[in-house]
């Protein structure tokens, strides 16, 4: 074997480890995702969305702020909004207003379906823009994955108007912004990021409660926001974490978790019971995940 032969094997070795951490990331995001939608779905009854994103948003603000100051990393708090990170806090902040503003519009179920899509968006932006081979294997895991994602949503086709049109740029924004997170320089903290994040939503919420009005809280909700302020600030950072150590195209797949998971969620807190046909698509996007870590796993033959 040539010394080139062995530089390869290597560095596809490092990058199989790097894409099985940031795997691991991934599932942890989406975890925490959905652990703060239940709660934010709870308080919604009770507060207006703008005003809930401001209230937990301040707490997560804080929360960020003191794990960057315990990690030594308020040093770099000075490129909070430069160059490529606040750029990429300007895409999540629209990103999530275009979302809300459809979701509003939209059944829950066709919003969802549309937001799925995201890692084949993803793949092919990573393809176009970054360089990344996304091989027929990886093309084969993603349209499983999305495959199994209509089969539990079962979205319908009468729910489809301008306003998933709407979803669909704000999936396309969220692409974006995950392919922004690798340019950001090594040298930038991931903490440092999140807070950005955090700060930037948090900025388009004030502008809307400007205008809707402050609803009067009670402390139950305040404590349930102040759970979800933890998962979204675990979440923030673990998505980027996640697109900083692996392929883009490898870890967005993995995106799908968050729905298994919300079945899980609406079964013991709702008492949801999947149909027949979602429990078939559960089954595949669980197959759809193993078969991608096999494929990380696996070892690839030298160039």
């Amino acid at each position: 074997m040539s010394v080139t032969s062995i530089d390869a094997a290597a560095s596809a070795a490092r990058q199989g480890r790097a894409n099985r951490i940031g795997i691991l990331w991934m599932v942890l995001a989406m975890t925490c995702f959905i652990c703060n939608d239940a709660l934010v779905k709870t308080v919604l009854a009770r507060v207006p969305s703008a005003q809930m994103i401001v209230v937990r948003g301040v707490m997560a603000i804080a929360l960020i702020t003191f794990v960057a100051w315990r990690m030594g990393a308020l040093v770099g708090v000075s490129q909070l909004f430069r160059g490529w990170v606040g750029l990429r806090a300007v895409g999540e902040g629209v990103g999530t207003f275009l979302y809300l503003a459809a979701l509003y519009h939209l059944p829950l179920a066709n919003a969802t379906a549309i937001y799925m899509s995201s890692p084949l968006f993803i793949a092919v932006l990573a393809r176009l823009f970054l360089g990344e081979r996304v091989d027929t294997r990886r093309w084969i895991a993603i349209a499983m994955g999305f495959s199994g994602v209509l089969m539990v949503i079962q979205p319908q086709a009468d729910g489809f108007n301008l306003y998933a049109w709407l979803c669909l740029l704000s999936t396309l924004v969220y692409a974006g912004r995950d392919l922004l997170t690798r340019k950001i320089p090594v040298g930038v903290p991931s903490v440092v990021v999140t807070l950005a994040t955090a700060a930037v939503v948090v900025g388009m919420a004030v502008v809307v409660l400007l205008f809707e009005g402050w609803t009067p809280m009670i402390w139950s909700d305040v404590g349930l926001l102040a759970l979800a302020a933890v998962c979204l600030s675990s979440a923030y950072y673990a998505v980027i974490a996640s697109v900083r150590s692996g392929e883009v195209s490898v870890v967005a797949p993995f995106r799908y978790v968050g729905l298994l998971w919300a079945v899980v969620l609406g079964y013991l807190v709702w008492g949801d019971v999947p149909n027949p046909l979602a429990w078939a698509g559960i089954a595949l996007l669980i197959a759809a995940g193993l078969y991608m870590i096999h494929q990380q796993r696996a070892p690839r033959p030298p160039a």
